[in-house]
């Protein structure tokens, strides 16, 4: 009896020993232990969480694209840094992440072009109307680092560095009247642009009165007459329901103002040389992607906006873009935004 008490003491005491090593052997080297029972190392890489504010829902191109940005980023940096975006101004309102980044409260954020002017007004050239040619005439500026890299580096004695552009779509104009073919088709029509006073002269211009309002209000102002239509890109045009209230859709291609990833400035030069070119690297990937998605959602919602009753026509733009000449000549105001605005519009030849 005394001989299996025994046995049995001695059998428990070497599964436990095993545990013990096998748990030894399991060690996460990241604390800094060396699993070889040598001296423990700082090698082992640590995860940097970077917290990206987003004023758009998890089904916007921006946001898909910036998943598979991070994705990569995880990978190719073998895990040092963890981008994580935070959809529908669950961190602020554009205008508060700036500063949420500036002050380095978070790493990252995705706004306007329009926001940017207070930093720089050189930005006001991206902004202006019919500074595009087209969705590809803007990716390649926007990927031209001999056109954008100065101005995106303009601003980081503030802060802030812009890393990328993407497209926000092309803005045309809606309403509950009739299809616009000419200014004269906008006369007396009240249209909500977003708030600058560019955009007030610019709809001026088109023949129209243009109207700041929030975005959460045009729908109800369209219904009940304070507004006759808006302005923007198929996606909130369908998704928003305005189609409902606003069927005809015209296709004046007015404005293709990009948004902007901005990151804290001393976040992202103190970053090594390596991961900072991965994160650059990458994301031009991302632009791509994103002006790829963007081209599979408008026809979703071209689709969608049929369906409610709505009625696409496409007016000669010559006739806008004639319009609202002198809006652009009184905006290139310095040497360096007519300068910009030249190289924007020889990148079309």
């Amino acid at each position: 009896m005394k001989l299996k008490k025994r046995m049995m003491v001695m059998f428990v005491s070497a599964v436990l020993m095993i545990l013990f090593l096998g748990a030894c052997g399991n060690t996460d080297s990241s604390a800094g232990g060396s699993a070889d029972g040598g001296e423990g190392t700082e090698e082992q890489v640590k995860t940097k969480t970077i917290k990206v504010a987003f004023n758009q829902p998890e089904n916007h191109p921006q946001f898909k694209a910036m998943e598979e940005f991070g994705e990569r980023v995880y990978e190719l940096t073998d895990g040092a840094y963890q981008i994580e975006i935070s959809p529908n101004e669950l961190l602020g309102a554009q205008r508060e992440t700036i500063e949420l980044a500036q002050s380095g409260t978070i790493e990252m954020s995705i706004v306007a072009g329009s926001l940017l002017e207070n930093f720089n007004e050189d930005f006001a050239v991206f902004n202006l109307p019919y500074v595009f040619d087209s969705a590809e005439h803007q990716k390649a500026v926007l990927k031209d680092s001999d056109i954008v890299g100065d101005l995106y580096k303009s601003i980081e004695d503030q802060g802030i560095t812009v890393l990328a552009g993407f497209h926000g779509g092309i803005r045309n104009v809606y309403n509950s009247i009739k299809p616009i073919e000419t200014p004269e088709d906008l006369q007396g029509m009240k249209i909500r642009v977003i708030e600058s006073d560019t955009n007030i002269q610019m709809m001026a211009a088109m023949g129209g009165t243009g109207t700041p309002m929030g975005q959460g209000e045009v729908y109800t102002a369209i219904q009940s007459g304070v507004l006759d239509g808006g302005e923007n890109n198929e996606l909130i045009f369908a998704n928003l329901n305005h189609d409902e209230i606003a069927p005809y859709y015209s296709y004046t291609q007015h404005l293709m103002f990009p948004d902007y990833l901005i990151v804290n400035t001393n976040f992202f030069t103190s970053m090594p040389a390596e991961h900072q070119q991965i994160f650059l690297d990458e994301l031009d990937k991302a632009i791509d992607l994103e002006f790829e998605l963007w081209d599979q959602d408008v026809e979703a919602a071209i689709a969608a906006a049929e369906e409610a009753g709505a009625e696409f026509n496409y007016p000669d733009t010559q006739l806008f873009k004639d319009a609202v000449q002198p809006v652009i000549d009184e905006k290139l105001t310095t040497d360096t935004a007519q300068a910009l605005y030249e190289k924007v519009q020889n990148a079309l030849q």
